[in-house]
C-alpha cells in the first residue's frame, strides 16, 4: 500500500520510519521545476515504475471485464484475463518494496502511487469483474460501490494513521489496521472457480433475491460487504510478517 520504504516486503509500505535521502531532495527539486514538460518521468524511481505496472494490471483488468460485457457470453477469455492481472498485480506490489530496499531509496512519489494502484488493482478491478460475472442489478451497483470505497477508505486511513501505530525494532508497524486491500485476491480465487464451474450470469450460487422488485439483489455480494468491513475495522489488528 502506501508507504514504501527500504524496510518493508511487499503489501503495505511503512515509510514513516525512514528518514529523507538524497533521493526524495533530488526527486522533490524535479516535480517542483517548472521547466520541462518530462521533469516528473525524470522524478519516478525505478520502484515507481514497478509500482505503475500494478496499477497498469489494475487498469487492464477493469477493460478486461468491460470487453466481456461487450462480447458473446460464452467468449469467457477477457473474463479469464481480467482475474488473472489481479494477481500480477499483486506481483508488481511487492516488488516495488523489494526494488526500493535494495536500491536503498525511498521515494515521495511512491508514497501515493502504491496507494493509487492498490485501489485500482485490488478494489475497482474485483467489483469490475463481478459486474461482468453478472453481479450487477441496482442494488449490487450499490453494494459493490461500498466495497470499493472502504477500500479507498482503508487506504487513506493507514496513510494518515501509519505513524502513530506501534513500530518493532526496525521502525516498522507492528501491524496491519483492518485487512489489507491484497485480501481481496481471495474474492478473485472464489470467482475465477465459479468462472471454472460455470457459474455465472444467470447461475451466480445462491440466484437472486427479491427478483422483479427495486431491491433485487444477489446475496453472494454479501462477501464483498464483508470484505470491505473487515478492510475498515478498527479493532482487527493483523501481524505484519
Amino acid at each position: 500500500m502506501s508507504r514504501r520504504t527500504t524496510t518493508s516486503s511487499g503489501g503495505e509500505k511503512d515509510f514513516s520510519a525512514s528518514p529523507p535521502d538524497g533521493g526524495q531532495e533530488k526527486q522533490k527539486m524535479l516535480l517542483a521545476s517548472d521547466q520541462g514538460h518530462f521533469s516528473m518521468i525524470k522524478a519516478l524511481h525505478l520502484a515507481d515504475l514497478i509500482t505503475e505496472m500494478n496499477g497498469f494490471c489494475g487498469v487492464m483488468s477493469v477493460f478486461s471485464s468491460m470487453r466481456y460485457c461487450l462480447g458473446e457470453p460464452t467468449n469467457q477469455g477477457n473474463l479469464w484475463a481480467a482475474l488473472a492481472f489481479m494477481p500480477f498485480g499483486l506481483f508488481f506490489d511487492f516488488m516495488d518494496g523489494k526494488v526500493a530496499r535494495w536500491r536503498h531509496k525511498s521515494s515521495l512519489m511512491g508514497q501515493e502511487l502504491d496507494s493509487l494502484a492498490d485501489l485500482v488493482s485490488f478494489g475497482l478491478s474485483p467489483a469490475a469483474a463481478a459486474f461482468a460475472m453478472g453481479i450487477r442489478t441496482p442494488l449490487d451497483h450499490l453494494l459493490l460501490t461500498f466495497f470499493v470505497l472502504c477500500g479507498l477508505t482503508r487506504l487513506a486511513r493507514f496513510n494518515v494513521t501509519v505513524a502513530a501505530l506501534p513500530k518493532d525494532k526496525t521502525g516498522k508497524s507492528q501491524y496491519f489496521e483492518g485487512t489489507p486491500i491484497p485480501t481481496t485476491l481471495s474474492i478473485a480465487s472464489m470467482m475465477a472457480y465459479w468462472v471454472y464451474k460455470g457459474w455465472i450470469l444467470d447461475n451466480i450460487p445462491f440466484g437472486l433475491v427479491a427478483k422483479g422488485t427495486p431491491f433485487e439483489f444477489h446475496p453472494v455480494v454479501g462477501v464483498f460487504i464483508l470484505s470491505g468491513c473487515l478492510m475498515v475495522s478498527k479493532t482487527i489488528h493483523i501481524p505484519k510478517p
